[in-house]
Parts: structure tokens; sequence; C-alpha cells
């Protein structure tokens, strides 16, 4: 068995497991039956690299064989003498013969072509598929074919590759679950922290305003005291004195009604002269409006108070909105998406220039020939026909403008300037307002008097995409379709405002978004 064995091994060839017919022996040294490796090499001729399929050593360029005269005589002879080889299931292993074991398979079956009956042991990179040695020179003949276990090693590399990057990946992402922990924890920390100290600050702003309350009281209970005392002492005094005037008058009276006319004149001279009184005649007394002066002020003391608060408020606010760990949102990409952050805009009376009406509950605002009868106002643009928003601009928001003319539709701070020269308080001439210029002829933006011309469709209608904490202001042009005209990306330092210049014979509205 031993001897067959020897032979079956030594004469057989490797690719079709049969006995050599017309062996060839390539450079490397390993036999083939002829016709085997030149179907083998047939395959491999689009890679004009060849090789030997058992020990894979490449050979450039295709190696010429020849038949081994030696192993064909011994082949022949072993077909003389019946020396057979062994079938395959009769072949047994020795004790120095090394194995790897590998896990069964479910079905054998699998392994072996179901055309040919032969072991899939060459992979067909050309169709992706394990095939065996026939098919490589029948449906397959031409392709890119290597050895199965080439193609696993290579497959088997990519694999770890791809773990690897998994495996890199998971600590990656557990690194930021882990970093993400801490923010929440750091979040919640901060959050218990502000809460607390903003609650004591609120208290002890209440409590200044019980002192303040306390304190109004007060005063006003000692000067009522004062008042009171004052009038009552004056009160008492005359008082007195009407009971003294009525002693005398009934005296004068009893002195009236003597009948014995030297009696009257006897006694006339000697009644005391009256005493002056101590005060006038007649008590002058002011309006009665007493302590409702005081009310007066504290009620200004508390509209000063609503407007500092609506002005911090909007401040406190935004500095809430702005932590933000995570990125921004991106910007819309429909108008569907644009309408889930739309605002409502009104023009501010109070900001608004006098040669400028407002209109439709105060969202249009149209250029006028003559001055307005509007009253003072610190807010008020004097010197550029220019109105603001009422309403502050904070996180995202979205409005439309329709326009005709000239006009400039702006973004600015409220604390801009209203009077004064082109460059503190003109939209676009300075740090504290962005605006974009409409004209028919076209559209400029304009920042710190900084000019950008820019080029595309005109339409009368605007659309404008503010992203406050992330720096975002966008203007799109609007006809048949959406288009964005520019894009501003800086950082925001307080609330804006929407607002609008209007030359000649402009206007603007500001449309509700639907």
């Amino acid at each position: 068995m031993e001897q067959n064995q020897l032979d079956q091994e030594t004469f057989s060839c490797p690719i079709c497991l049969d006995l050599l017919k017309d062996p060839v022996t390539i450079p490397c040294g390993h036999s083939y039956c002829m016709s085997c490796i030149e179907i083998h090499w047939d395959a491999e001729d689009q890679r004009r690299i060849h090789s030997c399929p058992q020990c894979r050593e490449t050979f450039i360029p295709r190696p010429a064989v020849k038949k081994n005269t030696m192993f064909a005589a011994l082949v022949e002879q072993m077909r003389k003498t019946g020396l057979q080889a062994a079938p395959a299931d009769h072949c047994y292993a020795g004790p120095e013969d090394k194995h790897k074991l590998v896990e069964p398979s479910n079905n054998l079956q699998e392994n072996f072509c179901s055309k040919h009956d032969k072991l899939l042991e060459i992979f067909c990179r050309t169709d992706q598929k394990c095939i065996c040695y026939l098919c490589t020179m029948d449906e397959h003949r031409g392709h890119e074919t290597v050895s199965a276990a080439a193609e696993r090693t290579e497959r088997q590399r990519e694999l770890e590759e791809r773990r690897g990057n998994i495996q890199q990946r998971i600590q990656d992402r557990e690194k930021d679950v882990k970093l993400l922990q801490q923010e929440v924890e750091a979040i919640n920390h901060s959050a218990d922290k502000t809460v607390e100290d903003s609650e004591k600050i609120f208290t002890d702003m209440i409590r200044l305003l019980q002192k303040r309350s306390s304190d109004v009281k007060q005063q006003i209970r000692s000067q009522q005291e004062t008042e009171v005392s004052r009038v009552k002492d004056v009160q008492e005094k005359l008082e007195q004195e009407i009971t003294e005037l009525k002693r005398k008058d009934a005296e004068l009276e009893q002195l009236s009604h003597t009948e014995d006319h030297n009696q009257f004149l006897l006694n006339y001279p000697s009644l005391p002269a009256l005493r002056e009184s101590t005060h006038s005649s007649s008590i002058n007394i002011r309006p009665l409006r007493h302590f409702e002066d005081v009310t007066a002020a504290v009620s200004e003391l508390r509209e000063k108070l609503q407007d500092v608060l609506r002005d911090t408020w909007t401040n406190i606010s935004l500095m809430v909105g702005e932590v933000d760990v995570l990125l921004s949102e991106p910007e819309p990409k429909s108008r569907a998406g644009f309408l889930k952050y739309s605002c409502e805009i009104t023009l501010d009376p109070n900001s608004t220039h006098t040669q400028l009406g407002l209109s439709e509950g105060n969202r249009k605002v149209t250029r006028m020939n003559q001055h307005q009868l509007y009253s003072s106002h610190p807010d008020r643009f004097t010197n550029y026909s220019q109105v603001l928003s009422r309403e502050s601009l904070t996180g995202r928001c979205y409005w439309e403008v329709k326009w005709t003319g000239s006009v400039c539709v702006a973004v600015a701070y409220k604390n801009i300037s209203r009077a004064g020269g082109e460059l503190e308080c003109r939209f676009g001439r300075n740090d504290k307002s962005w605006a974009l210029d409409c004209q028919q002829k076209g559209f400029k933006f304009v920042h710190k008097s900084i000019w950008t011309s820019i080029s595309g469709p005109v339409s009368s209608r605007l659309r404008v995409y503010l992203d406050l904490r992330a720096g975002l202001l966008s203007f799109y042009c609007v006809s048949e379709t959406m288009t964005l005209i520019h894009r501003v990306q800086t950082t925001f330092t307080q609330p804006l405002h929407a607002g609008v210049g209007v030359g000649l014979g402009s206007s603007a509205e500001f449309s509700k978004p639907n």
C-alpha cells in the first residue's frame, strides 16, 4: 500500500489528480500533464503573469514546456505493469504525516463542481465564484483565476483589515459615548449650578424690590403722619379761635340787650379788643393730589424695569440658546424645511423714519413724499429712511420680503445708532448691520462698507434665513424656483432685528410665510 501511495503522489498530476499524461516539468520543478498546465496558463494570459498551481511561483514570460521523456517512460511502465494509483478513499496517513484539522463541512457535495464532479479549488475573479480546474477550460476559459487558497488568503487579509477598521470605530464610538456621558454630567452640573445661582440672584432682586417697597411705604406713612399732624395743629388752633369768637359774640349779644343807655355806653368801651387771627381768613389748599405723584413715579419705575427685563430677557434667552453642545442642524434644503422656522415680522413705529409710512398691520413700509407726524423717540432713525422690526431674532428664523423700486433688506443689532453719519447708522455701512441692496439691475451685499456684487436672477421676492447660533445668514431669490444668491458666515454677538431701508418711490412688505 505504501508503494502504491508513493507511486500515486509521484506520478499524479496535481491539477487533474490522474496519472500524468504527456508529463512536463516547469521551471520551479513541479510536474503536470501538458494539457492541464497549458489550460491553467491560458487562463492567466490576461494578467501576463503565469504561476505554478502548487507553489505559486510566477514566471514572466510564459515558459515554453516540453514533454519530460523520463517521466513519460516511467508512467508508461507503470501502466504496463498494472501499478495504478490507489483510489483516494483507500489512502491512509501514516503517523509521520502532518495534518491540519478543519471543521467538518455541513455538505461535502458543495465543495465539488456539480458539472464536472471535481474539487472546487480554483476561484474565478471574473465571475466571483469557486470552480474546478476543468471549468477553466470550459465556460471560464480566459477568465482571471487564482487558487481558492490564494483568494482566501487575500480575502482573509481584507477581512482582518475591515475587522480592524470596525474595531477601531467601536473604540472611537465608545470613546465618543464616554465623552458624551461626561458632557451630560457637565451640562447637568452647569444647569443645576446656574439655576441655583440665578434663583439666588432673582431672590436678591426680589428682596431689593421688597426693601424699596418697604422704604417707600415707610416714607409715605412718615410723611402722612407729619402732614396730618400739621393739619390737625392748624385745625385745633382754628377751633380755639372759634370758641373765643363765640364767647365774644355772646358778650356782645348780652350788651346789645341792655336797655339803659348810660349803662350800655359805659360798658361798651370796656370790652377787650379782638386779637388778630393767627391764620388767614381762608385756608389755601393745593389741588388734592396728595401722594398720587408717588404712584406715578412708582409706575414709571415699573415701566423702566419692564423695558430692562424685556431687553435683558432677550439676552438671557440668547445665552441659554447658545448652550449647543452638538453641531447646529444644517440649513434646510426645501421651502417646507424653511417653514419650520418661519416668523412673522412687524415693523417698530418708534424706529420708523419720518419719511416712511407703515401699513398692513405695520408689515409694509412705503417711502412718502412728505414727512409724517411721528412723536419724538430715541429709537427713531433721523438721517436715513430706515426702520427695524419690533421683534428680536434669536435661534433659527425665516421670513419673506416683497419689494419694489430700490430697497435694502437688512439685519442689525438693536444698538445700531439712530442718528449721525452714514457709517454709524446706515444699514451695511458698519459692523452692526448686514444688508442686501436690491435694485432692478441687480443685487449687491454690503457689510462694514465693503460691497460684494452678486450675479444671478433678480426677483421682487426675497427669502431670508438666519441661524444666529451658527452665525449663518442666507438670502434667496424667488421666481419659479428658490435660488441662493448670497450667504454670510460670521459670528453674531447679540440678538438681531430685521430691517429695511427704502428709496424714493419704493416699498417693502414683510409677508407671512405659508
